[in-house]
């Protein structure tokens, strides 16, 4: 075994890994210098603003809701680390940036729960009520002798836009009551769906189409008719849950349908889970749990109130912060960028690395460190990147690996002609190596683990550099014990064992290689005319073939195998 020992190898699975300095926890203070933090904020503000302008003028969404919600809440947490005066309003995405109409009862924000502050609140409580959180715009519309005579958005809940003649034209919404009565009701203006199950169709984009249709000088007919009302509330209305509910029936409303008695947090896990993988007809993002009794509407701020709280359904998809960027030189040469990043949680899993799949992909985005991307589940198991939703203004430096420097045939062993800045690179590639060829060998407790181990402590350099190792030896390496090395041996020396045609696999020999076409000897003797009238090998699998079979690192390899004894070789 050479005495030549790898160094750097502690960080080999991160060895391309470069990072800038943030807090671990999202809603902590990035742990940049003020000015950056400053530029930063900055940005973040800038787009925001971006993003309303164009859902306010053009009723043109350019970010998912829930994204656009998680970047809010970002950019307000870190104009607190500057330590900014707040802005004079909340920040919203519903109106334009200017209130023209107070609010007759003010819109209350609502806390968000989660299944612990669920059970505080249901415990605390009774006389409680659930209804589903409709994703759409919230409205406030005052009625007078019957006759709807104002409506105003959310805006920031004290005050919003006029909404009152656009409002008269929607179908959806009652410009007469049935009765005479002055009364002032809230409610959410939602996009009609067909039978929608929101589990399986959380982007619906749902609350961007309302939002455009209403931002829209002239909107057709048809997009009018998709506009329903929900009203989830009745300030002024009779202090009695059951009472206001009769009413709003007898009044033409179906808030009956969808408010019902709860009797603890069970009973309201069971109506979130049921709304959400049951048809409605409007998308929803969670469900609201109020209790009947609350103060009077004059006292109402738009604050949370404590008497009713969010419970909104999983992330579909989550706002991560890129740590570091780690370039991966696998098995095959393949160039993988990895994204290293704060942990965010999706559908109860934890998620803190992310492949972008391909060298181009990277590239053509140009992830750097500080970059904010959306972050989604593929078949609600692999995470994957949907898109950057905005990167930082300083960039920090990357070096890549050059991608024509690794291939099938590149870092079947580390030499000491290596030089620093290809040494983490091979070493990742042999690690990928190693790592197939035990799992192809059967080779039982024998994975990426161990074989980082052996290599950090110098003690295999190439792939097949166990062959001859003692049992004193392999105790070289950190963690591996008297017990464990004789295992290890045990095991290597089973490998010997192992099939002819199983061995060329774990060498990795390319794909259309048949070990029945023959010996070792005879197959390196092939040209690729012989590889070609194999079944299924042409021009190029033939040539790939050839240069395997020929190759002075895998020929010395055979030379290895055939004096262990090894079958075929």
């Amino acid at each position: 075994m050479p005495g030549w020992r790898i160094t750097g190898m502690a960080g080999l699975a991160a060895a391309w890994l470069m990072s800038v300095t943030f807090s671990a926890q999202a809603n902590m203070c990035p742990d940049w210098p003020a000015e950056r933090l400053a530029l930063e904020t900055q940005a973040l503000a800038e787009h925001i603003e971006v993003w309303d302008r164009a859902y306010h003028d053009d009723g043109e969404s350019l970010i998912a809701d829930e994204l656009y919600d998680q970047a809010l809440a970002r950019l307000e947490n870190w104009q607190a680390c500057l330590d900014a005066p707040a802005p004079h309003r909340p920040l919203t995405r519903v109106t334009s940036s200017s209130g023209t109409r107070t609010h007759p009862a003010a819109q209350t924000g609502l806390t968000k729960a989660d299944e612990d502050g669920i059970r505080r609140f249901t415990s605390r409580r009774e006389d409680l009520w659930i209804q589903p959180k409709v994703d759409g715009v919230a409205v406030t519309l005052r009625y007078q002798g019957g006759e709807l005579v104002e409506a105003v958005s959310r805006g920031d809940g004290e005050r919003g836009q006029d909404w009152t003649a656009r409002v008269q034209q929607l179908p959806g919404v009652p410009v007469s009551l049935p009765e005479p009565l002055s009364a002032v009701l809230q409610g959410e203006l939602y996009w009609r769906l067909d039978n929608h199950v929101q589990s399986r169709h959380p982007d619906s984009g749902a609350r961007g189409a309302v939002a455009g249709a209403m931002a829209q000088r002239d909107p057709s007919q048809e997009t009018l008719n998709r506009i329903g009302l929900f009203v989830w509330d009745w300030p002024d209305g009779p202090t009695q849950m059951t009472e206001r509910l009769a009413q709003l029936t007898a009044l033409g409303f179906d808030t009956a349908d969808y408010t019902h008695s709860i009797n603890g947090q069970e009973a309201a896990a069971e109506w979130r889970e049921r709304w959400f993988n049951g048809p409605l007809p409007f998308a929803t993002d969670g469900v609201v749990l109020k209790q009947a009794e609350r103060p009077g509407v004059r006292s109402w701020s738009s604050s949370p109130p404590e008497w009713a709280v969010a419970w909104k359904y999983p992330s579909q998809q989550a706002l991560a912060q890129v740590r570091g960027v780690e370039f991966r030189v696998g098995r095959t040469g393949r160039v993988t960028p990895l994204l290293w990043l704060y942990p965010v949680t999706l559908e109860g899993r934890r998620i803190s690395r992310v492949s972008l799949g391909s060298l181009e992909r990277w590239q053509a985005w140009d992830v750097r460190p500080g970059d904010q991307v959306a972050v989604t589940l593929a078949g609600l198991t692999i995470p994957q990147v949907d898109s950057v939703v905005w990167q930082t203004r300083e960039r920090a430096a990357l070096s890549t690996p050059p991608p024509e420097r690794y291939h099938l045939l590149s870092c079947f062993r580390l030499t000491p002609e290596l030089t620093s800045e290809l040494a983490p690179e091979c070493s990742a590639q042999l690690l990928a190596r190693l790592t197939y060829l035990s799992e192809q060998l059967g080779m039982r407790g024998i994975g990426e683990g161990t074989w980082q181990a052996l290599m950090e402590a110098g003690v295999v350099t190439e792939l097949l550099g166990w062959l001859e190792l003692t049992p004193e030896q392999l105790q070289q390496a950190h963690g591996i014990g008297e017990t464990s090395a004789d295992a290890l041996a045990a095991q290597f020396n089973a490998a010997r064992q192992a099939p002819y045609a199983t061995w060329l696999t774990a060498l990795g020999m390319p794909p259309g290689g048949d070990a029945r076409l023959g010996d070792w000897y005879t197959l390196s003797g092939y040209s690729r005319t012989d590889w070609q009238a194999a079944p299924g090998v042409g021009a190029v699998r033939g040539e790939a073939l050839v240069a395997f079979f020929n190759h002075p690192d895998v020929q010395r390899m055979a030379r290895q195998l055939q004096q262990a004894g090894v079958d075929g070789f």
